[in-house]
């Protein structure tokens, strides 16, 4: 992926993709599929700035797995891959994981 860099309270994210079949064993194909509302933060902005003009720290970093809204963001390509860019206000929250890889309840 080319190299890029979000401004202020931005980041750059990447949809993970949901399952494509239900628990029933159904396959959903892509054009009856939402749009996944969980992605992996690509790249983080240096933060925005107060009104002092200091830089208040992002709470996001590359790598962490975000839940965002259905709307969230301004869809993007870039070297072929279709991203997202949002603001971190944008961003719902983090899903950490337990150390057996399971979604903390």
């Amino acid at each position: 992926m080319a190299n890029f860099r979000p401004l202020g309270d931005r980041v750059l994210v990447k949809r993970v993709k949901e399952e494509e079949k239900t628990k029933g064993g159904i396959i959903i194909p892509d054009t009856a599929q939402e749009k996944p509302q969980e992605g992996e933060v690509i790249a983080v902005g240096p933060g925005a700035r107060d009104e002092d003009g200091e830089r208040i720290a992002m709470d996001l970093k590359v790598g962490d797995r975000i839940l965002f809204g259905k709307w969230s963001g301004t869809e993007v390509k870039i070297d072929g891959d279709d991203l997202l860019i949002m603001k971190e206000s944008d961003v719902m929250g983090v899903i950490e994981t337990t150390t057996k890889g399971k979604k903390a309840a």
